[in-house]
Order: C-alpha cells, then sequence, then structure tokens
C-alpha cells in the first residue's frame, strides 16, 4: 500500500500566527534595538510613541528593549530597570501599542560583561578578563542565583505591566550568552566546562520564567547561533542548547542571533561601519581609540537579504518549536522564503527604523522594497534615540510618564 505524506501548508506572513498563548495578526515583529529613550530606568514620551509608530505601521508585535533585571545588568544608565516605579509607565505604552493592534514584548535579560559599571560599580561575567578599561569580576554563585531570581520576577513584572510576551536574552555575549561561549567561561564549577555546564545558566533562567509565569504570556528565547569569535559559541552547540530549551519547556518560541556586543558587534549587522559616527558618541578619552583602531573590532561584513537564514535552517530542522527568523528581513520574498523553510515569524529592526510603516506597504503591494540602505549609521544612534538618520526626526528625554493622569515633566533631580 503506497502512503503518502503532506507538508503542511505554509502560512502566509500577513496571516494570524500564535506564539504559546499569544495570538498575533500576522507574522512581523519588530525586533528588539535598544531605543536609548528611557530616562533613569523609567518610560518617557518618546518611548511610548516610538513603539506606537511600529504599531501603527502594521507589525504583529513590537519588542521593548532592553529592560534590565538586575541594576548591574545595564549596558546604559538610563535603561529601563524592572522596579515597581517603572510599572505605570510601561503599562502606559503596552495600552498604547495595544490601541493599535499590535502585541508587545519585553525584551528581558542581563548584560553581563556589556554592561555599563553603574549600580554596585562591578561587570559581572563567568571568569576574570580584560574589558575596556578594567577587568570583569567572576560571578559568585549567589550572584546566579539572584539573577536568574531577578529574571523571575521581571517577568512576573511583565504581566502586571500588560506585556503579552517578554524575550528572554540569551545572546551576543551577555550574561547568558558569555556563559556559553568556551572562550569567555574558563570557570571549573558546575557551570563552567563541557556544553551542560555552560548552558546550566540559560537554561535556568528560562525555566524560572516559565515558572513564574506559566502560560499566561507567551516566552520567546534569543539565543546565539554563532558569537562570530574564534574559539566561542557556535552553530554546532547551538543545535543542542536549542533541543535542550524544547526538551525542557520553558519556551514558546526560538529566535536565533549572532555576534557578540563585547568582540565582534558587526557580525550581526553586516554592511557598513560608520568608525566616524562610533567615534563621536564615544566618550572623549575612548573616542581617538575608535578612530585609531576601531577597524580591529568592528569588521566590516557584506550585506545580503536573509543572512542568518542558512544557519537559522539547521536549527530549523532540529527542533519543533515556533521559530521567528532574523536578519535582513525588507521584502516579502525574504519572508516567504523564511516561511517556505519553516519559520512562523519573520523579525525586523533597521528596515522599520527607516520606514515605520513597511509592514502595511508590503501588505498593500507585495513589491515593495525597504529603503535602507545598510549603512549602520542608526547604530551609533542607539544612546541618543534610536533612528535612521536618513529621516528627520527630533527625539528628546524630556517626559516621563506619570502614574495616572496621563504624563507629567521629568524633575530636576531627574534630568
Amino acid at each position: 500500500m503506497l502512503v503518502t505524506t503532506t507538508s503542511p501548508p505554509v502560512p502566509d506572513v500577513f496571516s494570524p500566527g500564535k506564539i504559546g498563548p499569544l495570538t498575533l495578526r500576522n507574522r512581523t515583529i519588530k525586533a528588539a534595538t535598544y531605543e536609548g529613550l528611557s530616562h533613569r530606568g523609567k518610560v518617557t514620551r518618546d518611548l511610548v510613541d516610538f513603539h506606537v509608530r511600529y504599531a501603527a505601521g502594521g507589525v504583529g508585535m513590537t519588542t521593548v528593549a532592553y529592560c534590565a533585571v538586575s541594576p548591574e545588568g545595564r549596558t546604559d544608565k538610563h535603561q529601563v530597570l524592572w522596579r515597581p516605579e517603572a510599572l505605570p509607565g510601561l503599562r502606559v505604552l503596552t495600552d498604547a501599542v495595544h490601541a493599535e493592534g499590535a502585541a508587545v514584548s519585553a525584551q528581558i535579560g542581563h548584560a553581563g560583561p556589556v554592561a555599563n559599571p553603574t549600580g554596585r560599580g562591578v561587570v559581572l561575567a563567568p571568569s576574570r578578563h580584560f574589558r575596556g578599561l578594567g577587568f570583569t569580576t567572576p560571578a559568585s554563585l549567589g550572584d546566579l542565583h539572584r539573577i536568574v531570581r531577578d529574571h523571575a520576577a521581571a517577568a512576573r513584572m511583565a504581566i502586571e505591566a500588560g506585556f503579552d510576551a517578554v524575550e528572554v536574552h540569551l545572546g551576543h555575549n551577555y550574561l547568558a550568552s558569555s556563559f556559553l561561549s568556551p572562550k569567555l567561561n574558563r570557570r571549573t564549577d558546575s557551570y563552567g566546562g563541557d556544553l551542560e555546564n555552560r548552558a546550566r545558566l540559560a537554561r535556568e533562567i528560562m525555566t524560572a520564567v516559565r515558572e513564574a509565569v506559566g502560560d499566561r504570556i507567551a516566552i520567546i528565547a534569543k539565543m546565539n547561533m554563532d558569537d562570530g569569535v574564534p574559539g566561542g559559541f557556535w552553530l554546532d552547540e547551538a543545535i543542542v542548547v536549542a533541543q535542550w530549551l524544547e526538551a525542557d519547556g520553558s519556551v514558546d518560541a526560538l529566535e536565533m542571533t549572532a555576534g557578540s556586543s563585547l568582540r565582534n558587534p558587526m557580525y550581526l549587522f553586516k554592511g557598513d561601519v560608520p568608525l566616524d559616527a562610533f567615534a563621536e558618541v564615544m566618550p572623549k578619552p575612548i573616542r581617538l581609540g575608535v578612530k585609531l583602531f576601531g577597524r580591529a573590532l568592528l569588521r566590516e561584513y557584506p550585506y545580503r537579504d536573509g543572512y542568518l537564514l542558512d544557519d537559522a535552517r539547521q536549527i530549523r530542522a532540529a527542533v519543533k518549536l515556533p521559530m521567528v527568523l532574523l536578519g535582513g528581513i525588507t521584502n516579502k520574498e525574504v519572508m516567504d522564503r523564511g516561511m517556505a523553510e519553516g519559520f512562523q515569524f519573520v523579525a525586523m529592526a533597521r528596515a522599520l527604523l527607516r520606514e515605520p510603516d513597511l509592514v502595511n506597504r508590503i501588505q498593500a503591494d507585495h513589491r515593495v522594497r525597504s529603503l535602507c540602505n545598510h549603512n549602520n549609521r542608526c547604530m551609533p544612534t542607539n544612546f541618543t534615540g534610536a533612528r535612521c538618520v536618513l529621516v528627520d526626526r527630533a527625539t528628546t528625554r524630556s517626559q516621563t510618564w506619570g502614574t495616572e493622569a496621563g504624563y507629567v515633566g521629568a524633575s530636576t533631580e531627574d534630568r
């Protein structure tokens, strides 16, 4: 008897899609790009407007980045920090996005060796190594247990603030990612050595988040496939960790990424390297060094549409979880290619900075292609108000949202 099997139908990117308990109106996601629009850890009017633009522009979900779970885990002193004082503003943000018909996710995590040493004044990492102007501090077991609890607490607060999902940051050599890296993790305890030990922190974080929220909101893990660093975390190990996360039942979807904010930041972005623009936003002691030696860190990689697909399809073949395709999603053709290869969602970043309404425009006319030219001059704007420099848009940090009656001006103390 001849038995035939049929493949599941390829979904249209503009059809509804489901991540755990969450159903999105379509399968496009505004990827997390640090906005640089929060102030002293609180939401500003500009941050709300930033995400409302993408919701009104048609995305199924927008992602608020980067919300730190612990004071020492911030990359910027103004970054949103999960604490009760931030919740009223975050609720205004989620309400505003929902009013446009989109869902909203909070990216949560701990920057680890990528952090700006605020708060406790230490930069936590798996092991001691030189970073910029000083050395990292090896995280103690107490630090790690606290940080796992901080992730769980942040996820609970995300529900209170009205978020539909949390995206847990396991990439870019932030803390969990740095533990995964054989190059950065030289520990000899239960968090170092073989892959099972190096993946322990990531798995504990994801399990704690799942236990904290159950199925009340969607849980996405954003994880590196490749650090882009010799001796770092790479695809063969990423496949195994993805399978472990699936077996743990701690995630509803995976978004695969690449690169190291610590050692090779341009590996994720591809395209031009605007050294002059990067140098301009650096403190004066570092500015000259960036101009003279920046090419050693900020290496240039050619851009092409769908540039992470080749690696991501290997993760796709190894797990059954829904997956989000990231990297060079700029037109309907590459969206359709991702859907045809088994990805359920696509995430867009620079293309939407250039054109916040790009999703609506592509849906109306499938021939539309992004105007983004990948000059990457948007990257240095992250700490002054993320934007495409080709678009004239004023950004400020002038207002913080009040607890009840709309928003109020920042106090002198806050400025």
